[in-house]
């Protein structure tokens, strides 16, 4: 039986946006659970906690003044202001994940998409998941029974913003369907982590195997 092959690669940043409501929340649950390969990145966040948050499980909670000296000593791979509160992605724990040989999970918003591909180019895959009308987005919204009309007005008004940015992601969805969008995410991911780009050890593999015919006629 032939031995099966394992080659290294690099690995993926998954930046998963969308406004709020329209699914990426659930959909980054069902990745997390189903697939041991990818970690969810922790962000630093200045708002309090929400009923049942975990500090260092859900975000990591810090004053304005922490994070403001976060962000100038270079910490974050990203940050921005999101509904009066500042939100960051903390450097260290995603070096410490790819260098674990995992892939890192981002929910984070374009703007924080952005700054990400700027610092970190190729490594990141951006996809946006659209709701399938604002109308649904706004039943949804409604549904959680969280959030006053204010809120929500609010809320509506960010997600029309947000959507005006779906140009500057490399996939975009539309969740009409939950389960269906989190197969197509799942899908993108599996082709994203096999291009040819992330492949470590796939330029010496191909060179082993035509070395190993004496004959052929190949430049190496």
């Amino acid at each position: 039986m032939t031995e099966s092959v394992h080659l290294n690669r690099r690995g993926v940043l998954f930046v998963l946006s969308s406004p709020s409501g329209a699914g990426k929340t659930t959909i980054s649950r069902k990745m997390l659970e189903a697939d041991g390969d990818i970690a969810l990145s922790i962000s630093a966040t200045t708002r309090p906690p929400r009923p049942g948050e975990r500090d260092g499980v859900d975000y990591h909670f810090v004053d304005v003044d922490t994070f403001k000296q976060m962000a100038a000593d270079g910490e974050f791979l990203e940050w921005a202001h999101v509904f009066g509160h500042r939100y960051g992605t903390p450097r260290a724990r995603v070096e410490e994940l790819l260098a674990a040989g995992k892939d890192v999970l981002f929910d984070i918003d374009w703007q924080g998409a952005q700054q990400l591909y700027q610092e970190a180019g190729p490594d990141v895959v951006r996809v946006f998941v659209l709701p399938p009308t604002m109308e649904e987005l706004e039943r949804r919204l409604r549904s959680r029974g969280t959030d006053s009309d204010e809120v929500i007005t609010a809320r509506m008004a960010r997600a029309a913003n947000e959507i005006s940015h779906w140009d500057g992601y490399d996939y975009v969805l539309i969740n009409d369907a939950v389960d269906e969008c989190y197969g197509e995410v799942k899908a993108i991911l599996r082709a994203e982590r096999l291009k040819r780009r992330r492949q470590i050890g796939l330029i010496g593999f191909a060179r082993d195997l035509i070395r190993s015919v004496p004959d052929a006629d190949t430049k190496l």
